[in-house]
């Protein structure tokens, strides 16, 4: 698979779109603003900044990708008043893989320039804003050297540069069978693959940060991860353990073919906090200033009795949904479903994950790092 082609959340703002399923990733942004703040005004406070480069890595598109933007600009205004210092231009930049829907992002462009202007002032004389796409993968060099103050990241490093060696879907041996992921029944072998692309891909991910950022510029990343050091502990891979199991149900029908479950692995990882330390440390070009672990509910946090057929059928639609805006194009992809039997699937899916969420209330683990940048 190969992930910089195929990996793209839903596009537009239809009902299966990104744009309508990402109150997971708004709730995970929510945790990560007070951390962002901070970050902000360390670095405002202790240099003057006349143009000031932001980029978010890994934005998507939809209202969730504005909505820092604009809450970023604000902490920068505030600080600057409070010092007395004109507030610095703004320089941004939205980065995702090719396929991104970046149509949809700067459709929804002219409407934010109008609230800036009118509820913000910047757009004028005295402040402005400049909005520029960077299409390519963040696991290589993005921008020049020393342009930019500002990176976060939001949801999108637990994704692989690639499915991990070994696991391709063209390889001679399958050696995950019946899975799409780690999981408790996963040989060692394919541990050590996932493990190993998340290092190399974490360690060219920050060493060619610490080339883009200025001395004392800042970071902030948050994604998905898992509190134990093992890797098939739930709060780390059950998503997915689900979602075979949807897959597999297929086969028994006929849908698809056993073959196309033993050959796809998602192109994912969710690392614990030891390994994130280990390659920050390891690199030696960052401070890590905090980093923080957030439960967050499957579903975002809706209010639903799951002990109730009505209760759990509402909390796996809207889990099914999510995951379905997030890793459709994959699926479509690897096992060339169509849309009456992605339907099916995604059916399937939702009544696996209410049952399991009748039982056991599952979370994600989502960390929140800050960086300095040694200079």
């Amino acid at each position: 698979m190969e992930v910089v082609q195929v990996l793209h959340m839903n596009k537009g703002n239809g009902d299966t779109s990104y744009a309508k399923n990402s109150t997971v990733q708004r709730k995970i942004i929510s945790f990560g603003k007070t951390i962002i703040e901070e970050a902000l005004l360390e670095l405002s406070s202790n240099y003057d900044i006349d143009s000031m480069g932001i980029a978010d890595l890994g934005c998507s598109t939809g209202p969730n990708t504005l909505s820092v933007i604009s809450e970023i600009m604000d902490i920068v205004r505030a600080t600057s008043g409070h010092l007395r210092r004109p507030v610095p231009e703004f320089r941004l930049f939205f980065n995702d893989l090719y396929s991104n829907d970046f149509n949809y992002l700067f459709m929804l462009l002219p409407a934010f320039y109008k609230m800036l202007k009118e509820e913000k002032g910047i757009g004028l004389a005295s402040s402005q804003c400049f909005i520029s796409g960077v299409p390519g993968s963040f696991y290589g060099r993005l921008f020049p050297s020393n342009s930019l103050h500002f990176v976060y990241s939001f949801s999108s490093l637990h994704w692989l540069s690639q499915v991990p060696v070994g696991l391709e879907s063209y390889a001679v041996k399958h050696l995950n069978k019946g899975k799409v992921y780690i999981s408790k029944s996963s040989p060692q072998s394919v541990v050590n693959a996932y493990s190993s692309r998340f290092q190399s891909d974490f360690s060219q991910f920050i060493k060619s940060r610490s080339q883009e950022l200025v001395p004392g510029g800042r970071m902030v990343l948050s994604f998905l991860g898992r509190k134990s050091i093992d890797p098939t502990t739930e709060d780390g891979c059950y998503q997915w353990e689900l979602l075979a199991e949807a897959l597999m149900s297929l086969v028994k029908e006929g849908l698809i073919e056993e073959e196309k479950v033993a050959s796809f692995n998602a192109p994912y990882y969710a690392p614990c906090a030891e390994e994130l330390k280990v390659e920050i440390l390891k690199e030696g070009s960052f401070i890590i200033d905090r980093l923080e672990a957030f439960e967050v509910d499957w579903d975002g946090g809706a209010v639903a009795d799951t002990h109730t057929e009505q209760g759990k059928m509402t909390v796996g639609e809207r889990v099914a949904k999510t995951i379905r805006a997030v890793v459709e194009s994959m699926l479509e992809s690897h096992f060339r479903m169509g849309q009456d039997t992605m339907d099916v699937l995604f059916i399937k899916f939702a009544e696996i994950v209410g049952n399991h969420l009748s039982r056991t209330r599952t979370k994600y683990i989502n960390f929140v790092i800050s960086l300095v940048r040694k200079g």
